[in-house]
């Protein structure tokens, strides 16, 4: 059973989550084991060399690994996670895509890919949720 009746319910829920929302991560999709969310790159998250940074996009899986894991259980704490940065964002927009690997009695797992509008593969995330 999902925690949430609606995407409008994780919303309202997680505009509390006033780091990630004012990074500008938003939730596009929610269903029974996957969610979608989303950032439109700006200057504002751009580091010294002009990229964007680590942290922006660390936060973004971090985030979408959130909306999921407290979809399944709530509520869930991250427990442990391994971030991969695979490629430097070209494109204008990250999209994050959480996908539940397995919803255990007290812990799940749940990967997060990240790639940009020109579908380049930027980070892989993977996270342990612990229920509370």
């Amino acid at each position: 059973m999902c925690a949430f009746k609606s995407i409008e319910e994780a919303r309202e829920f997680f505009k509390n989550d006033k780091f990630a929302t004012n990074t500008g991560v938003r939730i596009d999709e929610l269903d029974n084991d996957s969610c979608q969310c989303s950032l439109e790159i700006n200057d504002g998250h751009k580091n010294g060399l002009g990229g964007v940074m680590g942290g922006v996009m660390f936060t973004l899986a971090d985030f979408s690994f959130a909306v999921l894991s407290n979809h399944l259980h709530f509520p869930t704490v991250a427990q442990q996670v391994s971030v991969n940065y695979l490629s430097a964002p070209k494109g204008e927009k990250l999209i994050a895509r959480a996908i539940c690997k397995k919803n255990g009695r007290s812990s799940s797992i749940i990967n997060v890919d990240v790639v940009d509008d020109t579908g380049r593969d930027i980070v892989q995330f993977i996270g342990t949720g612990f229920k509370l």
